[in-house]
């Protein structure tokens, strides 16, 4: 791992769940795999705190832990889990998209709890979507539940490992539980009734604490499905994450009846094909014209004209895989990544290098091999310039220099020297540096925070006085008196720092598209065989 990944590693977790849970994690992420004795001694940390620091990380799935040959319990940390935190915005805008409001808080729910019961769940979402709607309304569990399966079917939630069975034969318990997970039940609902509908909450706090006792009783008396946790299917989302990219790629170089039928393609495998895996389940053009949109206006005879442009497009990301059915037709995953990433690429190049040296890039990306002579001339750029376009990319490790000698002494004479790119060592190094970049963004906005503390905190102590005030039904000229507290020149620095916040977090959802583009491309050249 690399310094910045451990960096960016650190900052997220610091920023999630605090400082301890941050330094029990940066010291798992440095060290590997390590036993609890060594945690607490090396982290300067009580062991209590350590073991709450775990079981938070455990509980979110960042840490998991294992029986050592020797007899010991070792926790390791997962390094891709924890930039995944990154993504959490839109795994949750995502889940609202597809499956509104309700679907949104579900996730959002798993998110902060890590994994959660069904039943608990929709309580606890029911309860949410009933504090937003009228005095007289209420939401029933049964359609927060029905939003569940929804997610469910599709695999964006997902059941955890649950407690293997206890051995009979075995006197004392193990030093560690054993989790075993049945995959043809991952993704079963458990039958559980429930009944009811969402509550407000109560304005008295004493009521609350009086009842909080019978009440926790009473949900585990009712709940039916206890042991049975839920928790949010990362690799799903970034299916569909990937799914997106492709489908805005064909939109671009194509049209949108193009776009709409590699939706309909993927769409009818997303559940069927592995997120690991180089092509889509093989469709015929029969299946692909029945399951297109109700009212798109295609015919069959269309649809196989654009089927056979997308397979002949030298972009292949449909090829044909047979000729029953009217033609079998599949989308080339690996492929269409790959394509992607060096979309990437080349963007990088002409936003850092000009049009001209993205031109010289591109060519070598096609040709694959080139003497100087050859990209002056193809690209049609005078020999000065494509000779420092070329050096100055050399130096950045975008382009590399292959030398094929004559004769074996390698004498420069009698020397061939070609350039080429690399896409897969360009791609990591681009992934370093957006991981560089992300840790940078991250810790510009804690500064600008710290630096502005006392007025955020002023800020925040203004509305609250007005919030109260508005609801006591104070008047208008004493809700004016409060609110010019904060001087012009503060209100102006709050809004230029509200500003900034904003432009930050934005660029970090930009960096971290980007970011998911070169892993998953990268991920793609470990799986092929």
């Amino acid at each position: 791992m690399s310094v910045f990944e451990s960096k960016l590693c650190s900052l997220l977790l610091e920023e999630h769940y605090g400082e301890i849970v941050a330094r029990v994690g940066t010291f798992l992420i440095r060290t590997g795999n390590q036993p609890l004795r060594v945690i607490v001694n090396e982290t300067g940390t009580s062991l209590d705190q350590v073991k709450k620091a775990l079981c938070v990380l455990i509980q979110h799935n960042l840490v998991t832990y294992q029986l050592n040959k020797r007899g010991f319990v070792e926790y390791r940390a997962h390094c891709d889990r924890f930039l995944h935190i990154l993504r959490y915005p839109r795994y949750i805008y995502t889940a609202k998209t597809l499956y509104g409001d309700t679907g949104e808080l579900i996730v959002e729910e798993l998110q902060l709890n890590g994994k959660m019961t069904l039943s608990a769940v929709v309580k606890k979402v029911a309860d949410r979507l009933t504090e937003t709607m009228e005095d007289s309304k209420s939401m029933e569990y049964s359609e927060v539940s029905a939003t569940f399966t929804h997610l469910a079917d599709t695999h964006f939630v997902q059941r955890c490992p649950g407690l293997q069975e206890k051995d009979a034969t075995e006197g004392r318990p193990p030093l560690a539980p054993t989790l075993q997970m049945d995959e043809k039940e991952m993704y079963i609902i458990p039958k559980v009734n429930l009944t009811g509908r969402g509550k407000r909450r109560r304005s008295s706090d004493d009521d609350d604490g009086g009842s909080q006792a019978k009440r926790q009783k009473k949900d585990t008396e009712v709940s039916q499905d206890d042991g049975i946790y839920w928790q949010v299917n990362t690799e799903r989302f970034h299916q569909h994450f990937r799914d997106q990219a492709i489908i805005s790629a064909v939109s671009n170089k194509m049209d949108q009846t193009s776009s709409e039928i590699v939706r309909t393609m993927l769409r009818m495998s997303e559940v069927t094909t592995s997120s690991s895996a180089a092509y889509t389940q093989p469709l015929s053009s029969n299946e692909i014209f029945r399951s297109l949109p109700t009212g798109y206006n295609v015919s069959k005879q269309v649809l196989d004209q654009y089927l056979t442009l997308l397979a002949d497009d030298p972009l292949e990301y449909v090829g044909r895989s047979g000729d029953s059915g009217g033609g079998m037709f599949v989308i080339n995953l690996h492929k269409a990544v790959a394509s992607l990433a060096t979309a990437t690429l080349e963007s990088l190049v002409q936003e850092r290098f000009g049009s001209r040296s993205a031109r010289i890039f591109r060519l070598l990306l096609r040709k694959r091999h080139l003497e100087q002579k050859q990209v002056e001339d193809l690209a049609m750029v005078p020999a000065k310039e494509a000779k420092e376009m070329l050096y100055k990319m050399l130096s950045q490790n975008l382009v590399s220099l292959q030398e094929i000698p004559k004769t074996p002494d390698h004498a420069p004479s009698r020397t061939f020297y070609l350039y080429t790119v690399n896409t897969l060592p360009c791609a990591r190094m681009l992934l370093q540096r957006c991981y560089k970049t992300v840790a940078n963004l991250i810790e510009r906005r804690q500064f600008d925070t710290k630096e502005n503390k006392r007025l955020l905190e002023k800020s925040q102590r203004i509305e609250a006085i007005i919030a109260s005030m508005q609801a006591t039904g104070a008047e208008e000229g004493q809700l004016q008196e409060i609110e010019e507290m904060i001087t012009a020149p503060e209100r102006q620095q709050l809004e230029n720092l509200k500003r900034n916040v904003n432009k930050l977090d934005a660029s970090e959802i930009q960096v971290d598209e980007t970011i998911f583009i070169l892993e998953s491309y990268i991920n793609s050249t470990k799986t092929k065989v």
